[in-house]
């Protein structure tokens, strides 16, 4: 499975540079991203190529982060197909607490029971990212 990294940021310009440089000069490829700020605070979720060189380079600038393992799931690109992965994990009883899209459209489900939507996703063409 792909390894999630978690960071918040203060909501003012340059944190999110200042993340994007210590993870470039660390060679590390972010390969999905999303990102969103409230309260003064900028939460970034990313899939990064390498989670230990990405942890090692947060850890060595001091950006706390938490990490967590999540499901990648390739679907066709076409309408519904969200819709189609949610209703399945639903179904099982699987939450969906975060969605996002890789960089080459993969969809990208932080879940409550990792286990249970790999087993549920067994119709689909489940990914890892390496």
């Amino acid at each position: 499975m792909a390894t999630e990294l978690k960071v918040t940021l203060e909501d003012r310009p340059g944190t999110l540079a200042r993340l994007g440089g210590v993870l470039g000069d660390a060679r590390v490829n972010i390969e999905a991203i999303q990102g969103m700020s409230r309260d003064g605070k900028s939460l970034i979720q990313f899939v990064p190529s390498e989670p230990e060189k990405a942890a090692h380079a947060l850890d060595t600038a001091g950006i706390q982060y938490t990490r967590r393992e999540v499901l990648v799931v390739k679907v066709l690109d076409q309408p519904g197909m969200l819709g189609d992965v949610a209703l399945v994990m639903s179904k099982a009883g699987i939450n969906i607490d975060s969605v996002y899209v890789t960089a080459r459209g993969h969809i990208v489900l932080g879940v409550d029971d990792l286990v249970g939507a790999i087993q549920v996703a067994g119709g689909m063409a489940v990914m890892t990212l390496e």
